[in-house]
């Protein structure tokens, strides 16, 4: 019996470290800080900031390194998966051409969170510089029309959509952009594998 139970416990434990990247997660918290609950989809591992995106991950390589690893560094390391999701955001006109993904995700948490915020911006017309700028606390660039105080602290995407387009429903917002970005991010890494 209690070989049984090792086995089983050193099952469990494999399964935890090495599947953990590919199940969805559900963002954590609430309020002004913390992420929108009922988000879904794998993208989703970011668009609240509290999860790395497991789709791109596993194209980095996967495991517990992989679930911490900034867009940068999963683009560098995929650079299929840079190359054909870069060319579905530009065909869709969520990246301008000639723009790097990696400069334009650079400060967020992960690849799903800015995916999900360039799908944001598009679907509500509000500047990508702004929702990057309050979802990664950092000053908007030169030149945007952001609204002042934009960039002054860390947002989840959801409270970034409600600070920037207070009428639209940003938890609404929120999950279909994570929808969008999990498929677009789906594809790219079904594209690169081919």
């Amino acid at each position: 019996m209690k070989r049984l139970l090792a086995i089983l416990s050193g099952a469990i434990v494999i399964l935890a470290i090495g599947g953990a990247p590919l199940f969805a997660q559900r963002p954590h918290g609430g309020g002004a800080g913390g992420g929108n609950s009922g988000a879904t989809g794998a993208a989703m591992h970011g668009a609240s900031g509290d999860h790395a995106n497991s789709s791109a991950n596993s194209m980095a390589g996967g495991g517990k390194s992989a679930a911490a690893s900034s867009p940068g560094t999963v683009l560098t390391k995929n650079t299929k998966l840079d190359t054909h999701l870069t060319n579905l955001l530009q065909s869709k006109g969520l990246l301008a051409k000639g723009t790097d993904l990696k400069d334009a995700c650079s400060g967020f948490k992960n690849l799903g969170q800015c995916v999900a915020a360039m799908h944001v911006s598009h679907n509500l017309n509000i500047p990508f510089a702004c929702l990057s700028a309050n979802m990664t606390g950092t000053p908007p660039a030169t030149g945007s029309t952001c609204p002042t105080g934009t960039g002054t602290s860390k947002m989840s995407l959801g409270t970034s959509i409600q600070t920037l387009s207070p009428n639209a429903s940003a938890k609404t917002e929120e999950k279909s952009a994570t929808k969008q970005a999990d498929a677009d991010i789906n594809e790219a890494e079904s594209d690169s594998k081919s």
